[in-house]
Order: structure tokens, then sequence, then C-alpha cells
């Protein structure tokens, strides 16, 4: 199935019009910080979402998925897929594109899915064998845990929640993500 040009409307418009002051300026927090290093070529590939602060572009996702390849340019393809209202549920795809912007420690891109406009995309928290990503933004309005496999257990998920708090996330916005074989869709508390 073809991208959805509203559904990239969607993703740039809520990246930049989500309000004027960020949790991180609201809530006075110090600076985000990444992860010290990610090996792109590891990073690479399908993830699936196990939770993540709710947004307008996925209304209704279950079983998403990431997936990113290499471009020979550089810059990666980002494709995004999700099941509509259940796992058996319409299909919906976006594709877009990431460019790394901290060469350094490769800990830091940004994500487009329409022209040029362009949102933040940074490891917060990596698995050292790449099993699972925490990827958040620098205003921490936005947030993402991905795994490699649908399912994580209860208690690597319990030890990424412990690390959020200690970043300053409010774990009452996160909601569980449907996955075939996973836990049932619900708010975190």
């Amino acid at each position: 199935m073809p991208a959805r040009p509203g559904l990239a409307l969607l993703v740039v418009a809520s990246l930049f019009l989500g309000g004027c002051a960020s949790t991180t300026e609201r809530r006075r927090l110090p600076p985000l910080e990444t992860v010290e290093q990610v090996d792109l070529q590891r990073y690479l590939g399908t993830w699936h979402e196990i939770a993540s602060y709710p947004q307008r572009f996925q209304k209704g996702c279950t079983g998403t998925t990431a997936h990113y390849a290499l471009k020979p340019d550089g810059e990666i393809t980002v494709t995004n897929r999700c099941r509509v209202g259940s796992l058996e549920g319409e299909e919906k795809v976006s594709v877009g594109r990431a460019r790394v912007v901290d060469r350094t420690t490769n800990a830091r891109l940004q994500v487009s899915f329409f022209g040029p406009f362009w949102g933040d995309y940074w490891v917060i928290q990596l698995d050292p064998d790449y099993q699972y990503s925490v990827v958040g933004h620098p205003g921490r309005d936005y947030l993402w845990i991905l795994s490699r496999t649908p399912v994580m257990s209860e208690e690597v998920y319990a030890n990424i929640l412990k690390r959020l708090e200690s970043q300053g996330y409010e774990l009452a916005r996160l909601h569980r993500t449907l996955q075939p074989g996973g836990p049932p869709a619900t708010p975190t508390p």
C-alpha cells in the first residue's frame, strides 16, 4: 500500500504544532541526554512499538512497526506500518526518511515524512544487544519504546520505565501498543 500523504502531514503537524512550551521547559527539566553511541548498521531493520505517548497520527493503530533501511546517500528510509482498529484491521503505511544530525554518536537523528519539515528522533536508551530502543524528543513531548520482537518481558519493560522516570518522562502519558502475543493495549500507570 502506498504512503498516505494525509498521514505524513499529520505526523509533521503534530511534531511542530504540539504547543508553545515543551514538557522540558514547562517542568524545568535538564536537557535530555542520548545514549553514547548507536551503531547504525545494528540499528537498521524492523522494530515493534511496545508503548508510546499517543499521537494523532497513530490514532487507532495496533501492531505498529518501524523499519529502517540505509540508502546509498547515507539517509535512512523509514517505513511505519500499523493495523487500524485491531490486529486484523486495514494496514496503514507511511514512508519517510531520517538523517543523522550528530555523527559523533549517531544517537540524534531527524525524521521527515513531508517535504522539508524535520522532527527530532533521539535514541535515549538502547539495549547493548540492540533488542530494545527508546526514542524521545528533546522537549520530552514524544516517546516510543521499541523492541525487535512484538513482546517484551515485563522485567525489561519495568526497568525501562524506571530509567524514563529518572529522565523526566511522565509515565502516566505512556500507553502500551497492542501487538500479537503481547499484553492488552492499556495505559501504563
